[in-house]
C-alpha cells in the first residue's frame, strides 16, 4: 500500500511538472522567445561593462576577465535556478492559492513541482542553446569543478526555503503585496551575488555577504563555476542554512496559513 502511495505521488508530481511546462508555452511561442530576447539585452551590456573595465586597467580583484565573463553569463542563463520565484509570492493574493488546498498533495509539494516544470522551457530552449553558443565568443561554460552541481542543488533547496519564507511574510502584510515583492527582490538581487561578484564589492562587505543565507544562492554556485571559491567552504555553509532554513519556512507557513485561507472570504 505505501509502495502504491509513493508511485501515485510520483506519477502526479511528474503530471504537474509536464503541466506546467506546457503552460509556460500558452502565450505563443513568439510571446516565450520576447522574455529570452529581454535576458540577452539585460546580459550584452554586463558584457560590455566587465571588457571595458578590463581594458582600462581596473581592479577586478581574484577574478580574470574570463571569470568575470563566465560568472555573468551561467547568473543570466540560470537566473531562474539561483534566484527562485515559486510563485507562491502573488498566488494568495489572487486566489489561485486555496486550489493547493483542495488537490491530494502537500502544499509545498505542488510549488515546487509548478516551479520545476516552468523552468523546463527556459532550460530547453534558452539556457541550453546559450550554453552552447557562448563558447565561441570566448566564454568557458565548463564547470571549473564538480562541485558546481551538487553546489547549485543546494542554492535551488536553499532559494526554496528562502522563497517560501517570503511568500508568508507577504501573506502578513496583506494588501502591500507590491511593496513586499520589491523589497524581497532588492534584498535577494543584492546580497546573493548574481549581479556583482562579492569580491568586487568595497570594505570587505562581500565576505559579510558570503556568510548570509542569500550568498548561500547565486554567489556559491558561481563561484564554484568560475575556481574562484573553494567547496570546503561553501558547501558545508550551504547545508548549514538549509537545515536552517527549511523548518523555519514549514513553522512560519503553518503559522500563516489561517490567514492565507481566511483572506478573500
Amino acid at each position: 500500500m505505501e509502495f502504491c502511495y509513493h508511485v501515485f505521488t510520483l506519477k502526479a508530481i511528474i503530471s504537474t511538472i509536464i503541466m506546467s511546462a506546457k503552460g509556460k508555452l500558452n502565450g505563443g511561442i513568439w510571446a516565450f522567445f520576447s522574455g529570452c530576447l529581454l535576458k540577452i539585452i539585460y546580459l550584452l551590456p554586463m558584457v560590455f561593462l566587465w571588457r571595458s573595465l578590463a581594458g582600462g586597467g581596473a581592479d577586478l580583484g581574484a577574478f580574470t576577465l574570463a571569470q568575470l565573463l563566465t560568472y555573468t553569463c551561467v547568473s543570466s542563463i540560470l537566473r531562474s535556478q539561483l534566484n527562485v520565484q515559486s510563485g507562491a509570492v502573488n498566488w494568495h493574493y489572487e486566489g489561485q492559492f486555496l486550489d493547493l488546498f483542495r488537490r491530494p498533495a502537500r502544499v509545498f509539494t505542488q510549488l515546487i513541482s509548478i516551479t520545476v516544470g516552468g523552468w523546463l522551457p527556459g532550460l530547453m530552449f534558452f539556457s541550453l542553446p546559450m550554453a552552447l553558443i557562448l563558447p565561441f565568443f570566448g566564454v568557458n561554460m565548463l564547470p571549473f569543478s564538480a562541485w558546481f552541481w551538487p553546489c547549485l542543488l543546494l542554492s535551488i533547496s536553499l532559494g526554496f526555503a528562502v522563497d517560501f519564507i517570503f511568500s508568508c511574510f507577504i501573506i502578513r502584510m496583506e494588501n502591500a503585496y507590491w511593496l513586499a515583492y520589491t523589497l524581497r527582490n532588492a534584498i535577494v538581487l543584492l546580497l546573493s551575488g548574481a549581479i556583482i561578484p562579492f569580491a568586487l564589492l568595497p570594505w570587505r562587505m562581500g565576505a559579510l555577504f558570503s556568510l548570509l543565507p542569500f550568498g548561500s544562492l547565486a554567489a556559491a554556485a558561481l563561484v564554484l563555476f568560475t575556481g574562484t571559491g573553494e567547496p570546503r567552504e561553501i558547501i558545508p555553509l550551504q547545508i548549514f542554512w538549509n537545515i536552517a532554513l527549511w523548518p523555519l519556512a514549514v513553522l512560519v507557513f503553518n503559522k500563516s496559513r489561517e490567514k492565507l485561507l481566511s483572506y478573500g472570504g
